[in-house]
């Protein structure tokens, strides 16, 4: 579920006053700045003006912070700006860095579209283990992966047919099948260690979406968005003297970074948010977990 407040009406008014605070900040930083200058120069010429402030120790300290905040938020940006990535593009077998600076947060929330979720799996897994002895601020933590609905005939994933045919193959999927439910179990079962052991609360589900796996998209706390497309014509084999397979290859796939903070990433995270959730609430529960609950 969307955090309170995160909607689309509560992102618009933070980016517009984001927009606002970085649009008139600067001027009347360097107004003021500006009068301390002039006014010290001032003072070192003009006899009058330099008794008339010579005593204000109160208005001297209040400028003195002033210069504080300006120095210690601009130091704010420029660490900020460090952590974020260099590159616009990243490849898939970078996840790791951003699943580390997700998990700095005290509300983590990982969203994961795609094929398998393998790449985003491999970093979690990890993460969530080390989470029980080393929480740091860590308080709740929500891991929301959609993968193609295997359970139904599929042109992405299929068995490579006679003139490059797409043929459905259920054997194929009720591999791949197995292999989410896998993923799903290890998740849940490091999520209800630490659910028992600590006061963290910690969540991690697998969804179906109908349709092809065209498109990789992670998302992080919900202000980070990674994006990117599978290659739809990537062939594999099982065996090698056996058939061969349609198969997307998520960890060759490169994804584009998108991190808020400006006019032009901000409404594209938000975008992105809105349909991970709309496609999250129209999704289907997996064929095993049904099964536990009846």
């Amino acid at each position: 579920m969307p955090e309170r407040g995160s909607g689309p009406a509560g992102d618009s008014v933070t980016q517009r006053l984001r927009r606002t605070q970085e649009r008139f900040e600067p001027l009347v930083t360097r107004v003021i700045l500006g009068g301390i200058f002039v006014t010290g120069l001032v003072a070192q010429f003009v006899k009058p003006v330099g008794d008339a402030i010579q005593g204000k120790a109160y208005l001297g300290g209040a400028l003195l912070s002033l210069v504080g905040y300006v120095l210690y938020d601009a130091v704010k940006d420029l660490s900020t700006s460090a952590r974020q990535p260099a590159r616009p593009v990243v490849s898939s077998s970078e996840l790791g860095s951003f699943v580390s600076e997700a998990f700095t947060a005290r509300k983590v929330e990982i969203s994961f579209l795609g094929y398998t979720g393998e790449t985003l799996y491999n970093e979690l897994y990890h993460r969530l283990q080390a989470l029980s002895d080393a929480p740091g601020q860590v308080r709740d933590v929500s891991v929301r992966m959609l993968v193609p609905d295997f359970e139904q005939p599929m042109t992405v994933p299929a068995r490579v047919g006679p003139e490059g045919q797409h043929v459905d193959d259920p054997g194929f999927r009720e591999r791949l099948l197995r292999r989410c439910e896998e993923y799903e179990g290890a998740l849940s079962d490091i999520a209800d260690q630490i659910n028992r052991t600590t006061r963290l609360v910690v969540r991690c589900e697998y969804r179906f979406y109908p349709g092809v796996p065209g498109q990789k998209v992670c998302i992080f706390n919900r202000v980070q968005v990674l994006h990117g497309f599978y290659d739809l014509s990537a062939r594999m084999r099982l065996q090698r003297t056996g058939p061969e397979y349609y198969d997307p290859k998520g960890y060759t796939t490169d994804l584009n970074v998108c991190s808020p903070g400006t006019a032009a990433t901000d409404p594209v995270v938000s975008m992105w948010n809105k349909h991970f959730d709309d496609l999250w609430a129209l999704a289907s529960v997996p064929g095993w977990r049904r099964s536990a609950a009846a």
